[in-house]
């Protein structure tokens, strides 16, 4: 029986792409296969592989650059900005292709977006991964959550655990507070801006007392945000934290 259905599941599944052919995540385009860029959105696909920085995962000049457990290639932000989390790492850089996808997915009512952007992310967080490691989303307020119906960086979180066989806990952190947009305003206004905004749910603080946490969001820009979930996380008691994002913001060079 279990065949059987895999088999109508699959005849149904090319009967849609004969209807429905593979589109471009970014531009609509055909496309050969589920998921994929067309040629010109590939090309303003800024990837991040080889060199980057161990805690921010934003590419750094050099090739043949290896990090090991105990070593760090650190950017220039990570030298002067707080990060309470061990390493990181990110999918794209937050221009062009990776910019629409990211905003697409947050402000674009497109989670379908998610299942193929959030296998980009855990192929990114492959070198982060540990053994009883637990999936964490940076949460969003509720009066958020209520108009735009998802919170995105959960979205991409329940995937990347999915590929990874690992615990997800989409409720561990909450909002405290609805802080405004961190579009504007200096670095030290986004950590002002999001200081003791975020706290771990009661319930949650027992499944990640000691653990090892990779926290799950869709951009990092000056890392505030991520600093300031990290950090609570550590404070309720959890093991060292982890960061994996879909874009990172990086300066124009």
């Amino acid at each position: 029986m279990g065949a059987h259905n895999r088999g109508l599941r699959g005849l149904m599944k090319g009967a849609l792409r004969l209807v429905y052919p593979p589109q471009c995540l970014c531009c609509a385009k055909p496309v050969s296969d589920e998921g994929g860029l067309c040629p010109d959105c590939w090309a303003e696909a800024q990837y991040i592989s080889g060199t980057c920085c161990t805690r921010c995962g934003a590419p750094l000049p050099g090739a043949g650059l290896e990090e090991d457990e105990d070593s760090l290639i650190v950017c220039d932000d990570c030298l002067h900005l707080p990060r309470p989390w061990l390493r990181g790492r990110a999918a794209l850089v937050y221009r062009g292709t990776g910019r629409k996808l990211a905003l697409m997915l947050k402000h674009g009512d497109r989670p379908d977006l998610a299942p193929a952007l959030g296998d980009w992310v855990a192929r990114a967080a492959d070198p982060l991964i540990r053994p009883d490691m637990v999936i964490v989303p940076v949460p969003v307020h509720l009066r958020r959550l209520a108009r735009r119906k998802y919170n995105q960086a959960a979205l991409l979180s329940e995937r990347v655990a999915r590929v990874h066989h690992l615990t997800h806990l989409p409720h561990a952190l909450l909002r405290r507070r609805d802080t405004p947009m961190q579009d504007h305003g200096t670095v030290g206004d986004r950590f002002a801006n999001v200081a003791q905004s975020m706290q771990v749910a009661s319930r949650a603080a027992p499944m990640i007392e000691g653990r090892t946490v990779l926290l799950v969001d869709d951009v990092m820009a000056s890392g505030a945000t991520l600093a300031e979930a990290a950090g609570v996380l550590r404070d309720a008691g959890s093991g060292p934290v982890s960061v994996v994002v879909l874009a990172r913001a990086v300066k124009d060079t």
